[in-house]
């Protein structure tokens, strides 16, 4: 099955640590010991940015307007 959403990870290495950015993310980044470790906290990272952006769409909408899933699959 196809992925609804791509994203891109740039990684660089800090010493024992490994830094994982993301070019669509900018506030976000994550962090291991392995790039592997890095991209899994950066996918939570982007996660969680994700779910405040909706919190912050439901809590602006005005008398009226609504919210509707839409997947970029």
């Amino acid at each position: 099955m196809k992925n609804a959403a791509t994203f891109n990870a740039r990684i660089v290495r800090d010493g024992k640590w490994f830094i994982a950015f993301s070019p669509e993310f900018p506030e976000g980044n994550g962090q291991g010991l392995t790039e592997e470790e890095a991209l899994a906290s950066l996918r939570e990272s982007i996660l969680l940015l994700l779910e405040d952006r909706r919190e912050d769409a439901r809590a602006s909408l005005g008398n009226g307007e609504k919210l509707i899933p839409l997947a970029l699959a």
